[in-house]
């Protein structure tokens, strides 16, 4: 005899928040505080990293002390070796030890590290705390700072352990971008091109023409102004235009993915030596060149994503060091994989994706097809 009860949680949820894209933000945000965006909160933990700390956030934590509120300081060594369990753990330990509870808001300020990381402690500190994120890179405005998608890297694979968890407002400030070095800088690049790739062939034209503004072969970095606001917006639409139809990653949302199936292995398999935008690089160019194979983009078009990657300064060949039997070993612990097989999203043509017959934008392809493809990439 047993008697059953049914927990009825169906209720809509608005995890709406806003995106401001300009310079020096810092203002803007600690008059947002003011206006009361984080209800309850008595607290405020800066959460960045051992590079941006002497940047920005202890300029961050000065401004905000100045203007009366109660807020501290926490950073890890910085690079995407960092972004394991244990940091998180260690940090928790001293929000703890600080007397640190529900009360409290993270702010994030940093790169897509910071923010993945900083993201998943907030969505389980105190069972989720409120959080906002303060994207200094290319890579954490293009990637991370849209679609509360957080986590950590384990031995086994990257990005596998982690929740979903919306902040309460982004900040992409522009000025901070002058203060990367241009490989960090050329890494964000990799995701906005694949964001090109994905949705909008417009702004693959545009980045084509434009990429000498932002980031020069022979200066570094240029960046030029009004280029780095649309690059900055066109990646925020894109991104939000899949992440609204597809907020938990059910089936739209793995188109991006683009890239990272091979991507995320590369970055993994090269102990992070490979910055993620420069993994991805590599991962688009792998992918690209297969959706050659399979017919779904033209030569011409699998070239042109090879030489906009390439305008932007970033690698397309497999490191010499990882052979294929590595790549495709380490493509087995990618999240898409389903019943034991390797699964790729794909472009087709440039600025859409393929869906294929069954609904899914996401495929299995063989063991024997990728080692062909790959040998025949090296040679």
């Amino acid at each position: 005899m047993s008697t059953n009860f049914r927990v009825a949680l169906k209720k809509v949820v608005d995890h709406s928040y806003d995106i401001e894209i300009g310079e020096t933000l810092f203002n803007s945000l600690i008059e947002d505080l003011k206006r009361g965006i984080v209800e309850n909160v008595s607290k405020f933990a800066i959460i960045t990293d051992s590079k941006v700390e002497a940047l920005y956030g202890q300029a961050l934590l000065e401004q905000l002390i100045q203007n009366g509120f109660h807020a501290e300081l926490f950073s890890f060594p910085a690079g995407e070796k960092s972004k394991t369990r244990e940091t998180k753990a260690q940090l928790e330990d001293q929000l703890l030890s600080r007397s640190y509870g529900r009360d409290c808001c993270i702010i994030a300020i940093g790169g897509g590290a910071v923010t993945d990381l900083a993201g998943f402690l907030a969505g389980t500190f105190g069972r989720g705390v409120p959080s906002l994120n303060y994207a200094t890179t290319l890579l954490a405005a293009a990637d991370a700072s849209i679609g509360g998608k957080t986590g950590v890297n384990t031995l086994v694979a990257t990005n596998l352990i982690g929740v979903f968890h919306q902040p309460k407002k982004v900040y992409i400030d522009l000025t901070t971008w002058r203060t990367l070095p241009v490989r960090e800088f050329r890494s964000g690049l990799a995701e906005t091109i694949k964001h090109a790739c994905i949705a909008d062939a417009g702004f693959f034209e545009f980045l084509e023409r434009n990429m000498d503004k932002v980031v020069s072969a022979e200066d570094g970095l240029v960046l030029d102004r009004e280029v780095c606001e649309r690059i900055a917006l066109y990646n925020c639409e894109i991104k939000y235009g899949v992440v609204e139809k597809d907020e938990l990653e059910s089936n739209l949302r793995q188109i991006l993915n683009l890239g990272h199936t091979a991507g995320r292995a590369l970055e993994a398999l090269s102990g992070y030596e490979l910055l993620h935008g420069e993994a991805i690089a590599i991962g688009l160019s792998i992918q690209v060149q297969l959706a050659e194979h399979l017919g779904y983009v033209t030569p011409d078009q699998a070239q042109r994503v090879i030489a906009l990657l390439q305008k932007a300064g970033l690698p397309t060949e497999i490191p010499a060091t990882i052979t294929d039997r590595m790549l495709i070993d380490k493509m087995y612990t990618d999240k898409k994989v389903r019943k034991g097989r390797i699964r790729f999203v794909f472009q087709e043509g440039i600025g859409s994706m393929k869906r294929f017959e069954d609904g899914s934008y996401s495929t299995p392809v063989e063991e024997h097809l990728l080692t062909e493809l790959l040998d025949k990439i090296r040679h």
